[in-house]
């Protein structure tokens, strides 16, 4: 449905997180290296990021790689210092959601590919840095699904 990069994501249960996110909404994962922490089988179990089985992840050696890969796909950055509020965007399936590094979020390099009008942020209380990279993940997933009818979800049981 939707595609989820993380540029240079750094801390291990972050990124295992988002593949359960991933899972859990039909979206693909893309990692672009440099990686924070090792994706061997060893390292992934260690650090509870064990996705076989839960998500398709790809790993990409660049973004240019990675953006390559998603074909034409609408490119939107969630950033504290975004345009304007996620909210706002109107999603559609196969857009890309591109996210920072957790200690210090995308390069200006990496933002300027990115049009200004899908330049997204997470609004937040006056003061306050960041939220979590999982949970501004999720916030942003669920509300694009939400937009699009949550295509593909099973009903409550």
């Amino acid at each position: 449905m939707f595609h989820i990069v993380l540029f240079q994501p750094e801390i291990p249960p972050n990124t295992g997180n988002i593949i359960r996110l991933c899972a859990n909404s039909g979206t693909t994962l893309h990692l672009v290296k440099p990686l924070g922490f090792e994706l061997t089988r060893k390292a992934v179990r260690r650090a509870g990021l064990d996705y076989e089985e839960l998500a398709p992840v790809r790993v990409h050696a660049s973004l240019p790689a990675c953006l390559e890969s998603l074909q034409g796909a609408r490119l939107f950055s969630i950033e504290t210092g975004g345009g304007r509020p996620y909210s706002d965007a109107q999603f559609q399936p196969h857009d890309a959601l591109l996210f920072g590094p957790e200690t210090r979020g995308l390069p200006a390099r990496v933002l300027e590919q990115v049009p200004r009008e899908r330049q997204l942020a997470i609004p937040m209380r006056a003061g306050n840095r960041s939220l979590n990279l999982s949970n501004a993940v999720a916030l942003v997933v669920y509300e694009a699904w939400r937009q699009n009818g949550f295509t593909g979800a099973s009903a409550s049981q």
